[in-house]
């Protein structure tokens, strides 16, 4: 389904029992961290939270909307987000219809749904402008903008959206980089050297220019998704976005700069950057569950902030996990598996632990067909977008349930000999490692944990895991409700 606005999405929580009000007047400088953190770390994630009353605002602070398996099916529309990974699989299937009438029954409801997806360009004004204030009358701190942690930097914009066009194309990207408030009009601009926004702005410095920018807040929650996915070269946030709530996006043109945004947002700040000037941003208790350091980053110079008549403020926290963006890691691990195992069709399964904080951990389980199978995977996913930042990769035969850590930590004990089946590699890493060598460089490391093979060296005989026989079990299930042990 297809939410109109932000809101109704938090009345869809609100009447499936997953969204608290908070009456009392709260803090936006560390309070609301501190509350919406323990209750991030509730068994299954705890409820979103509401605060109607933040200190020295008028606008209301949602988080934790996405903190929970429930809530991140909800906030795209569906039961279960394994029903959108089953229809992205089914459109990737290359299989050939047997003749005419098969494949246009087969092919239509696809095409269907393709159709939906491109975003809409509406004439006029959105609700997201039903307030626009310009000059004097911008002021940033007007919003309930969090400080998070003691040792941040400042108050940080931490659910947005930044919208940037191609210097050159004019394609549009949208990526979701923390913004440092500094003052009523200015900001920090935290987009990472390998980030889309980044390359925009090193563009816009060479043709000695500056970028425009739109952060929007809200709208459907499956542009908040869409944002932090990470989606394939040449793929429209916005177009994704369609496809995920089977209804296109519609945009408006933003007030000051030349950038369409979602005419359904809360909250617009609208911009420009001028990527030769710098200043110094952070440090951020960030998703890592260390402080990420300051340095220089791009400004941004807000020209207008729009948004519409009683509008709620969205927003998040990282931090130790588990925390609300495990969730949404949750989301992009099982959407992009078929995507995957389109790459590497001998991929079974795989696992992003929220421990490893989506780039330090993966665990993916195979199809092992020859010798050194393993590393290739390893190589292959190293040279696949994000992907590349990923610190620590554990590969283990198809029979293993790498959703279960607990089995994948007894399975990587027992089945590997370090100095035969490591690989260690150089490459890029994520600029957030405050471990690795030098920012954004460092090194990862694969582990082989499937059985091993005569020709990979392996001369001696590989043992059977311990099972008891069906029949036995067969027989104790039969009596298990007299021996009265539950």
């Amino acid at each position: 389904m297809a939410y109109s606005n932000f809101q109704e999405f938090l009345k869809r929580l609100e009447d499936i029992g997953e969204l608290k009000r908070v009456d009392r007047e709260v803090d936006p400088y560390l309070e609301i961290t501190e509350i919406a953190d323990r209750v991030m770390k509730m068994p299954g994630g705890g409820p979103a939270l509401l605060f109607e009353n933040p200190k020295g605002s008028s606008f209301p602070v949602a988080i934790n909307a996405f903190g929970s398996k429930r809530r991140m099916a909800a906030a795209l529309g569906v039961e279960d987000i394994e029903s959108i990974a089953d229809e992205i699989a089914s459109m990737l299937k290359p299989e050939v219809p047997n003749g005419a009438l098969q494949a246009a029954r087969e092919l239509l409801p696809k095409l269907g749904v393709l159709m939906k997806m491109p975003p809409r360009h509406d004439r006029g004004e959105g609700t997201c402008q039903e307030v626009v204030k310009t000059g004097d009358d911008i002021n940033l701190e007007e919003l309930p903008i969090l400080h998070c942690w003691p040792q941040d930097g400042g108050r940080y914009i931490t659910l947005p959206l930044v919208f940037t066009n191609d210097p050159v194309t004019g394609k549009r990207n949208v990526g979701m980089y923390r913004i440092q408030v500094y003052d009523r009009n200015t900001s920090g601009m935290h987009w990472q050297m390998h980030k889309v926004g980044a390359e925009h702005a090193r563009v816009s410095a060479e043709r000695n220019q500056n970028i425009q920018v739109a952060v929007v807040l809200g709208g459907d929650p499956a542009l908040t998704y869409a944002a932090t996915a990470p989606l394939p070269p040449g793929i429209d946030e916005m177009l994704f976005a369609g496809f995920l709530r089977k209804s296109p996006v519609h945009l408006v043109k933003a007030k000051t700069v030349d950038i369409e945004v979602p005419a359904d947002a809360e909250i617009v700040i609208e911009g420009y950057v001028d990527p030769r000037e710098q200043r110094l941003e952070g440090p951020f208790g960030d998703h890592t569950g260390y402080y990420s350091l300051a340095d220089m980053y791009p400004v941004l110079h807000v020209t207008a902030i729009t948004h519409r008549k009683n509008a709620v403020y969205p927003c998040t926290i990282v931090g130790q996990p588990p925390m609300e963006d495990g969730w949404l890691g949750y989301a992009t691990e099982r959407l992009f598996l078929p995507l995957l195992k389109l790459t590497l069709p001998e991929v079974v399964d795989m696992h992003l632990p929220v421990q490893g904080i989506f780039h330090n951990i993966a665990l993916v389980s195979i199809k092992k067909r020859y010798p050194g199978h393993a590393f290739k995977v390893m190589h292959a996913l190293w040279g696949l977008g994000q992907a590349m930042f990923t610190k620590m990769i554990f590969v283990f035969d198809a029979d293993v349930d790498v959703q279960n850590v607990d089995e994948c930590l007894w399975r990587l004990g027992n089945n590997i000999d370090p100095e035969r089946d490591t690989c260690v590699v150089r490459g890029p890493i994520d600029v957030l490692d405050h471990a690795s060598r030098s920012m954004g460089f460092g090194s990862k490391i694969g582990f082989d944990c499937t059985r091993k093979l005569l020709a990979e060296g392996f001369t001696r005989e590989w043992p059977d895991v311990i099972t008891m026989s069906p029949e036995v079990k067969k027989r104790v299930d039969a009596m298990w409700t007299d021996l009265g042990l539950d």
